[in-house]
């Protein structure tokens, strides 16, 4: 069977490699060896891997989507049954499909997953992992035994392999290395963020349409960071699902400590950070924590009051919401707040207007005159206080950054300069340029003019 999420894989217009087998064997490694770079979450505890996580490989400049899946149980609990229902849907769409076993062992998810596959042999590469010294090589013949027209041993750990492995892909796929790595569509990166069950992995599949994150009320449903691109209004978008961050005393698996610390990375990745509430919870510390990671790195931010579906419908009860929640995040005056129902799609398109609009005001830069005759105009409306044994000067100010947003203010002394009037200017920046609803920082320099002190 194949869902809508692996369907819409062939329309992205790469071939796709998929990376498929039991819990535990390696694909993970595996596929964070190939695109060399630690994407997904390795941990010896079986099931890691939940969502499908795609991820655009340049294979010597080749552009290809590499996929590693959730392991394929035969014991299914919780989980286990959506894990290896997206698992196998992968086995019709994939171009190349490489079975990765364990040379150690054989085991009865093995077995059936041999049979599950066995139909698709003219695009499968059994790849033997855990082969990692020559005192295992012998282990491999073990394997044609299974009539798999292709079968290699490697080592996805210490990289043994890997070069025979890739020159199998170029092969069956028909391609030369290239000279050259070919041009990227530039998509605007969302990230959402919040505590779990907020609604995160609702929201990301009514974006990309697809079932992109497995939903569940199973807290920490979600551990990796799973992709997925969509388009709205002629913009091409990613959107980074990710774990729910919750407090460090709450966070007592070594596995959910690498999601959360991924999620927390994924800040960084992102040009506009969606920080979703539950609107019927509200507010919590863990959500002040990450709204101070997001100013201190200038992301746009939208904070997403989901579930409003859930409003009980009395007079003034949103608005009283949004004023307790503009209450407990001073930090995040100047962000935008929408209430939607990720559920039902409803404010779903006003979310990406704004994230639209304050990808422009994230990118806006203004030319140093007239951020200077604004400058001069704001200083003259309110002088600059004055310190107790000197004054304070700005002599002039200048854009050095966007994305994030920064300005450098020449003054004459920066020790004990006014914090207040650094705000003061902020908040004109922010209403008279142009970046009303993001974060912007403002350094300042030392410079004493020629001939004064």
């Amino acid at each position: 069977m194949i869902d809508s999420e692996t369907s819409s894989l062939r329309d992205l217009g790469l071939p796709v490699v998929a990376i498929v087998g039991r819990p535990n064997v390696g694909k993970s490694t595996l596929f964070n060896r190939l695109i060399r770079k630690r994407r997904s979450i390795t941990d010896p505890t079986p099931g890691v891997t939940r969502d499908l996580l795609p991820e655009r490989w340049l294979l010597e400049n080749n552009p290809l989507l590499l996929i590693d899946s959730g392991g394929i149980k035969l014991e299914q609990e919780g989980l286990d049954s959506l894990v290896s229902e997206k698992s196998l849907s992968l086995l019709e769409v994939a171009d190349v499909i490489i079975l990765l076993m364990d040379c150690t062992e054989v085991t009865g998810e093995d077995e059936v997953l041999v049979e599950r596959i066995r139909r698709y042999s003219d695009k499968v590469i059994l790849a033997v992992n855990k082969v990692d010294d020559h005192h295992r090589d012998h282990l491999v013949w073990n394997y044609y035994s299974y009539g798999f027209p292709r079968v290699i041993g490697l080592s996805s750990a210490h990289g043994l392999g890997i070069d025979l492995l890739e020159e199998h892909i170029l092969e069956m796929l028909n391609l030369e290395p290239l000279d050259e790595v070919p041009s990227e569509i530039e998509r605007v990166k969302i990230a959402i963020l919040g505590k779990p069950n907020t609604g995160k992995s609702t929201l990301t599949n009514y974006l990309t349409g697809e079932n992109t994150s497995l939903v569940s009320d199973i807290p920490g449903t979600t551990r990796d960071v799973t992709v997925g691109d969509f388009s709205y209004k002629g913009v091409e978008y990613s959107v980074l699902d990710t774990a729910g961050i919750r407090r460090k005393s709450k966070v007592d698996e070594d596995v959910e400590y690498y999601s959360v610390n991924r999620a927390i990375k994924s800040i960084d990745e992102a040009d506009i950070i969606l920080l979703v509430i539950d609107i019927t919870t509200g507010l919590v510390d863990q959500d002040k924590k990450i709204a101070q990671l997001i100013v201190r790195q200038g992301k746009g931010v939208i904070l997403v009051l989901n579930k409003s579906d859930l409003l009980s419908g009395m007079a003034n009860e949103l608005e009283a919401i949004k004023d307790r929640s503009r209450f407990l995040f001073p930090i995040l005056s100047f962000a935008p707040m929408i209430p939607i129902s990720a559920l039902e799609g409803e404010g779903v398109s006003k979310v990406l207007d704004k994230v639209g609009e304050l990808h422009a005001m994230l990118n806006r830069r203004i030319d140093t005159s007239t951020l200077n005759n604004h400058l001069q105009r704001w200083i003259e409306a309110y002088q600059i206080p004055r310190g107790s044994n000197s004054h304070f000067k700005i002599y002039y100010g200048t854009q050095i950054s966007t994305k994030p947003v920064r300005f450098l203010l020449f003054v004459n002394r920066r020790r004990d300069f006014p914090q207040g009037y650094l705000q003061y200017i902020k908040n004109c920046i922010r209403r008279d340029l142009g970046f009303a609803e993001i974060p912007i920082e403002i350094d300042l320099k030392e410079r004493r003019r020629e001939g004064g002190k």
